[in-house]
């Protein structure tokens, strides 16, 4: 399945098909810029942050990945305090290891954000524990000024109720971000222009997932 996502995020790049919707205020060429090294992580534990992370590789972005990332793997910086798969974490180190010698503090953090009952099983979390980790994250990013990115890429398939799991994984983390992200579908009702208003974040609409590819590549230019 990644190999497949891969194909069509190079397919798209080579057609040229970006659609970026900048939000009111912030003109295209006035994406926010983050530093590197960057960890990518999930919110809600969906598959979503599979992509994020394939369209990382297609922007040549290096970056760390945990699925479910402690404080204290966060404070451990680049290589995660060499945690690795099979502790109860999946974990993947693609940061430049040269510029970035493990223990670097990461400078940049992006959340995909999508609920998924069954990531969050296999992963021993229920709504509560996610929503009480991802707090605990955020706070440490906040606190040691850690640019944090939101990536809603699910469309409607990710949304749901007012206090339906997917909308309570937006309200934990789009609100605090210093950047946001959504696909089009996913903002059909205007959830995510009243929170960039209200929050005065930077945000970007665009038309597939696929076009964050461009974005990503200003971001970390």
């Amino acid at each position: 399945m990644k190999h497949y996502i891969k194909w069509l995020v190079t397919c798209v790049c080579l057609w040229g098909v970006v659609f970026v919707f900048p939000s009111a205020g912030l003109a295209q060429n006035q994406v926010p810029k983050a530093q590197l090294p960057v960890l990518t992580t999930s919110a809600g534990q969906s598959p979503d942050v599979n992509t994020v992370n394939v369209i990382m590789e297609e922007a040549g972005v290096k970056y760390d990945y945990c699925d479910v990332p402690t404080v204290a793997m966060l404070k451990a910086g680049v290589g995660l305090g060499g945690k690795t798969s099979g502790e109860g974490f999946h974990v993947e180190i693609h940061s430049d290891l040269v510029k970035y010698p493990k223990g670097t503090p990461y400078k940049s953090i992006i959340f995909a954000i999508g609920a998924s009952l069954k990531g969050m099983g296999a992963s021993g979390l229920t709504i509560e524990d996610e929503l009480k980790r991802l707090k605990e994250v955020i706070d440490y990013c906040k606190a040691n000024k850690i640019f944090i990115i939101a990536a809603h890429l699910g469309g409607v398939s990710k949304r749901g109720a007012p206090g339906g799991d997917n909308e309570r994984m937006i309200d934990g983390v789009a609100p605090f971000s210093d950047y946001l992200v959504a696909v089009e579908d996913s903002n059909k009702d205007g959830r995510f222009t009243k929170i960039v208003a209200e929050k005065k974040i930077p945000y970007t609409e665009i038309k597939y997932a696929l076009s964050l590819v461009g974005i990503l590549e200003k971001v970390f230019e």
